[in-house]
């Protein structure tokens, strides 16, 4: 009853009111910055590889590395798996147009964190939407309920839904007991990431850094093989996906479960544009101008989306295996890859959701310890407290290896809703700060200068802000 309880509060929650807020920032965002995810794609890349001011600060490639771990994970595999077998190929191309019209609300979001960043006593950077929400749009209250609905997304619905989709791939081994190995392995990653939290966020960056492109560069390798081994399907796939995506008839008869709603739904979830987290990463990296940050987090977007959630649905959709409600998940992923690779398939998957689930985890809980500070008056809350808030992550990982399919994925595609539905509109409406930061930037980059930020040059108060004066 509760599943079917969340089931309608989501279907509601993204047609319509989600999908129409987020097509309209979207298109909105792209058209006042010409394109910026699209025109600017090569400048983005040069910046990542730029090295920080100070090698003591978290650096533009840290910081969008973080934002990237919590972004990949599961469901780069099981979301764009269930995707396609409960919404049907078109999903792939609604996620696409998604993730493109998305980074632009990417760059707005994580332009706005460096403007409104906040300094704490060791001089390092820190914030993300709650204090853009509260410092420019004097709207406390919106920003402490932003931060409930964020610790209940990071913390409970996508910590569940993690620990779900991980233990979901060890059902195609023989030793699988559907009473037993759920609570075996939810208890073994709970554990592992009590671990991991002992050492705070720095740790966090150092691990992330390290396993993100490993395990990102490892999968779509494996996936690349698969395709090439079925390259004469592949005409027909790009086929199949299209012909769906634009059947509306289908489309409209059923929208709740159309490829359209599930496309956007996976999408969002896999690569976060929008949804107001990335920019808590974005705002503790020290750089010269906010838009640097801006244009690099767009490339986590596409690093998500574009190549990690296609290298999957490209590899199922080649394989030619059944797809269908009774394999939505990482059996059909794991069927697919074993067309190739026999039982050694289902293996590296099981392998790949481990790390990506280690990695969301770990991303994840990053993200609330900036939440917590900012409702306990901008302090760190006591070891105490924290030590208690850690020990019930861990519970709620272990609960999510033993919960329903559905509510899982219910719970956290409402929690994530709720707070891209305070995120969105904050950033449409202080939008214009971060477009005047684009023009400035590209203004000093004509001159033949290296960019460097002065909040007094976009008519911004320097007294309101922590950096920029």
């Amino acid at each position: 009853m509760i599943g079917q309880i969340l089931d309608k509060i989501d279907s509601v929650m993204y047609y319509p009111i989600l999908i129409i807020v987020m097509a309209i920032a979207g298109l909105y965002f792209t058209i006042l910055t010409k394109g910026v995810q699209i025109r600017l794609f090569p400048e983005s890349i040069r910046l990542l590889m730029e090295p920080p001011e100070d090698k003591k600060t978290v650096s533009s490639l840290q910081a969008m590395l973080v934002s990237t771990a919590s972004r990949v994970g599961t469901g780069n595999i099981v979301g764009v798996s269930t995707a396609i077998c409960l919404g049907g190929p078109g999903a792939v191309f609604w996620m696409w147009v998604m993730c493109i019209i998305g980074a632009s609300s990417a760059f707005i979001e994580s332009t706005l964190a460096q403007v409104y960043k906040r300094k704490n006593d060791d001089g390092e950077c820190y914030g993300g939407p709650a204090y853009y929400i509260e410092r420019a749009l004097h709207a406390p209250i919106l920003a402490a309920v932003f931060c409930v609905f964020l610790i209940a997304t990071y913390a409970v619905g996508f910590n569940l839904l993690c620990s779900y989709n991980l233990q979901s791939t060890f059902a195609a081994y023989s030793f699988y007991n559907e009473k037993i190995t759920p609570i075996i392995i939810g208890g073994i990653l709970a554990v592992l990431t009590g671990y991991c939290l002992l050492g705070g966020g720095k740790r966090i960056v150092k691990l992330t850094s390290f396993i993100v492109p490993v395990m990102g560069v490892a999968y779509v390798l494996i996936s690349l093989i698969v395709i090439i081994r079925n390259i004469t399907s592949v005409p027909a796939m790009f086929a199949i996906i299209f012909k769906d995506a634009f059947d509306f008839k289908a489309i409209f008869g059923g929208m709740a479960g159309s490829c359209l709603i599930y496309g956007v739904k996976r999408g969002l979830y896999s690569n976060e544009a929008g949804v107001g987290s990335a920019p808590n990463a974005s705002a503790s990296a020290k750089v010269s101008h906010p838009a640097k940050q801006g244009l690099v987090q767009t490339l986590s977007v596409y690093i998500d989306t574009l190549l990690l959630c296609t290298a999957t649905a490209l590899m199922c959709l080649s394989s030619g295996v059944e797809r269908g409600e009774a394999v939505s998940g990482a059996p059909y992923v794991q069927n697919a890859i074993s067309t190739v690779f026999g039982v050694a398939g289902p293996t590296f998957i099981t392998v790949a959701m481990i790390l990506f689930a280690f990695t969301t985890l770990l991303g994840n809980l990053y993200y609330v310890d900036n939440a917590l500070i900012f409702l306990n008056h901008k302090k760190q809350p006591s070891k105490l407290f924290m030590r208690c808030f850690h020990v019930g992550c861990a519970v709620v990982v272990l609960l999510g290896a033993i919960i329903p399919m559905n509510a899982a994925w219910a719970a956290a595609d409402i929690t994530m809703g709720g707070m891209t539905l305070i995120n969105l509109p904050a950033c449409m409406l202080l939008g214009k700060v971060a477009i005047d930061a684009l023009k400035d930037y590209e203004k000093q980059k004509k001159e033949g200068k290296h960019p460097v930020f002065k909040a007094s040059d976009i008519g911004l108060n320097e007294e309101e802000l922590d950096f920029w004066k």
